[in-house]
């Protein structure tokens, strides 16, 4: 399975954005799906899970803030990022949690005024 994410760009302090995964295979079978960001010279740090049952996750500086969802039949991965803070500003990919699939792309966010 191949990841590919979509919907980053650059955008105001409070602004949103709606980021897209799809992936090459069926994501049925993997029971959690996560994004993930990664700054500049750090590891990626898991964003919000989801498992199949829809059960999410958040890290503390997610919450309330960001969503996630997943469409098994399109095997895709959402995330909508509401409020964002300069400190959002990152890299953002999609994985299963552990994340032992190849990292896609990803796509940069980055939060400035």
């Amino acid at each position: 399975v191949q990841f590919a994410e979509s919907g980053g760009g650059l955008v105001q302090p409070g602004g949103s954005l709606r980021l897209s995964c799809v992936a090459s295979g069926s994501i049925r079978s993997l029971y959690s799906m996560a994004w993930y960001r990664q700054a500049p010279g750090k590891q990626h740090n898991l964003v919000a899970s989801i498992t199949n049952a829809g059960t999410a996750y958040y890290a503390q500086d997610a919450k309330g803030r960001f969503s996630i969802s997943r469409d098994n039949a399109r095997n895709a991965v959402y995330l909508q990022m509401n409020s964002l803070k300069v400190e959002d500003t990152a890299a953002y990919y999609c994985n299963s949690v552990p994340s032992n699939l190849p990292w896609g792309q990803g796509t940069q966010v980055t939060v400035s005024s």
